[in-house]
C-alpha cells in the first residue's frame, strides 16, 4: 500500500513540485512507481492557467476514481493549482478524491497519506476527504528536496520565489499561486553547492515571475538587482557548469542583467521573454507594464550583449476585443523578434480573472487562424536555425541514453535538443558535438573527440 504515481500537468514548476513531493514520500518509505496501473496511492499534479488543462486534469481524476469500486483501499489525490482555485468544489464532481491539497501545502502531502493510511490499516472508519488550500506563511521555502542519494542527476530545478503579484487581466497565477514570496539568497546557494556537490552541472533557477526574486528582501547593490546578485553566487559555485531561469518578466530586463550575459559565461546564451501581444492598445488592456517599443529594445540589448543568444516567448491570441489590425502588430513584432520557440495559445476564459468579464470574446474560429499564422512563422524561424547549425560544433551537456543505451541526448547552451552515440562514462560531462542534421526542434550529431 506505498506504491505512488505522480502525474504531472503543466510548467516547470509544478515539474518540481512533483520532484519535491517524490522525494518527501521517499524519505517516509513511500515507493514512486513510473506505471499508473501498479500504484496504490494516485497524485494529480494540475495545471489551471488554461481551462483545458483543468478539463484534463478532471476528467482523469473521474476515470481512475473507478478503481476505488475494485480497491477500496485505493487514494487518489489532487494536488496544486486546480485544489487551490477550485478547493472543495472538486467533491462535488468527484466525491470520491481522498485528498486536495493546494500550492502552498505540498510538504504536507507525506503526513496526510501517512494518516489516511493508518486509518484503513487499523480498519476504522473512511472520513470525509482532506482539503486543504490554506496559506502558510514560509511555505516558498519548503520546496527544497530533489533526488535520492546515490541517484545521478546532471540538471535540476531550483525553486527561489514562489507567487506573483503582476496581476494580469488574463492570469489565474495570482490566485493559485498567492503573493510574491522569495526564498532567503544563503539557503538557495547551499542547495545549488549541495547539487554541484552531487554531480549537478546545469541550474535551473524557478519562479512564478523569477527576475522579481528578493526585490522586498534585498537591496541592490551597485545597481545590480537581488536576482543578478543571486546568480552571481551560483554562478561562482565550482561545478555548476550551466545556469538558466524561468520565467520572467519583461520589467526585470534592466542593464544589470542583460549585460550579465556578456560577463557571466556560465550564464546560458538563452532567454524566455513572455510578448503576450505586440500591440499597445492589447497590452494595457493585459495590464502588462511595457509597450511593444520597450520589449524590442530589451531584445536589442539582449542580441548586442550576446550575439547568437536564443529567444523563446509566449504570446496569446484572441483576447478580448483583439482586433485584426492588433493581430497584425503581434504577427510583425514576432517577425521582427525572430524567436526560436514559442508558445502560442489561444485565449481562454479562466474564471476569477479581470478578463473573464470582459466583452467582444473573439470567435474560437479566428483564434485557430491567428494561432495557426505565428505557428507558420515559428516553424520558418525554427527551421532556418536548426539548418544554419548544420556542420557547425555545439557544446553539449551530456544528460543520459535512451532505452537502448547506444543514442544519448544533451542539450546546446542554446536549449536545443540533440542526438548522438555516446558512451555512459560521458553523461554529466560537456562534449563537442559536430552537427550533421537537423529537424525544427533536433538536433543530430557525432562528437568530434575520437576517443569518446
Amino acid at each position: 500500500m506505498n506504491r505512488v504515481y505522480i502525474k504531472t500537468y503543466g510548467c516547470q514548476m509544478n515539474e518540481r513540485d512533483s520532484d519535491a513531493v517524490a522525494a518527501m514520500l521517499r524519505t517516509r518509505g513511500y515507493r514512486i512507481v513510473a506505471d499508473e496501473n501498479a500504484c496504490d496511492i494516485m497524485l494529480l499534479n494540475t495545471c489551471s492557467v488554461r481551462d483545458a488543462a483543468e478539463q484534463k486534469a478532471l476528467g482523469k481524476a473521474g476515470f481512475v476514481a473507478h478503481r476505488k469500486k475494485h480497491n477500496p483501499d485505493f487514494i487518489l489525490g489532487i494536488l496544486g493549482c486546480m485544489a487551490q482555485n477550485r478547493g472543495a468544489e472538486i467533491l462535488e464532481r468527484l466525491p470520491d478524491v481522498d485528498l486536495i491539497i493546494g500550492t502552498q501545502k505540498f510538504h504536507q502531502v507525506p503526513g496526510y497519506l501517512d494518516n489516511i493510511r493508518a486509518a484503513r490499516e487499523a480498519g476504522l472508519p473512511v472520513g470525509a476527504s482532506i482539503v486543504d488550500i490554506a496559506e502558510e506563511a514560509g511555505s516558498q521555502n519548503t520546496i527544497r528536496e530533489h533526488f535520492e542519494t546515490g541517484e545521478r542527476q546532471v540538471s535540476a530545478f531550483v525553486s527561489i520565489q514562489q507567487g506573483c503579484n503582476m496581476d494580469c487581466a488574463f492570469c489565474i497565477v495570482p490566485k493559485t499561486r498567492g503573493d510574491e514570496r522569495s526564498r532567503p539568497m544563503d539557503e538557495i546557494v547551499g542547495e545549488c553547492r549541495a547539487l554541484a556537490e552531487r554531480g549537478v552541472r546545469e541550474i535551473t533557477l524557478l519562479g512564478q515571475i523569477v527576475t522579481s526574486y528578493g526585490r522586498r528582501d534585498y537591496t541592490h547593490t551597485d545597481g545590480v538587482s537581488p536576482f543578478v546578485q543571486l546568480i552571481e553566487q551560483v554562478h561562482a559555485i565550482e561545478g555548476i557548469a550551466r545556469i538558466r531561469f524561468t520565467s520572467p518578466h519583461p520589467r526585470g530586463f534592466k542593464d544589470d542583467l542583460v549585460s550579465a550575459y556578456a560577463r557571466l559565461p556560465k550564464l546560458c546564451p538563452y532567454v524566455h521573454l513572455p510578448l503576450q501581444s505586440g500591440s499597445d492598445r492589447i497590452l494595457k488592456a493585459m495590464n502588462r507594464p511595457y509597450s511593444r517599443d520597450r520589449y524590442k529594445q530589451i531584445v536589442d540589448a539582449l542580441r548586442a550583449a550576446k550575439p547568437g543568444i536564443y529567444l523563446s516567448t509566449d504570446v496569446i491570441v484572441g483576447f478580448p476585443g483583439e482586433t485584426e489590425e492588433d493581430f497584425e502588430q503581434t504577427k510583425e513584432l514576432f517577425v521582427a523578434c525572430d524567436y526560436d520557440m514559442a508558445y502560442i495559445f489561444k485565449y481562454s476564459i479562466r474564471s476569477g480573472t479581470p478578463a473573464a468579464g470582459l466583452g467582444d470574446q473573439i470567435s474560437d474560429e479566428v483564434k485557430e487562424r491567428r494561432n495557426h499564422e505565428l505557428l507558420e512563422v515559428l516553424k520558418r524561424n525554427s527551421e532556418r536555425r536548426t539548418a544554419s547549425l548544420v556542420g557547425t560544433v555545439e557544446e553539449v551537456l551530456v544528460e543520459g541514453s535512451d532505452q537502448s543505451g547506444e543514442r544519448y541526448t544533451g542539450r546546446t547552451p542554446g536549449n536545443r535538443v540533440c542526438v548522438f552515440e555516446a558512451a555512459p562514462r560521458l553523461v554529466g560531462q560537456l562534449v563537442p558535438l559536430r552537427i550533421t542534421r537537423a529537424s525544427v526542434s533536433t538536433l543530430y550529431g557525432e562528437l568530434v573527440l575520437a576517443e569518446a
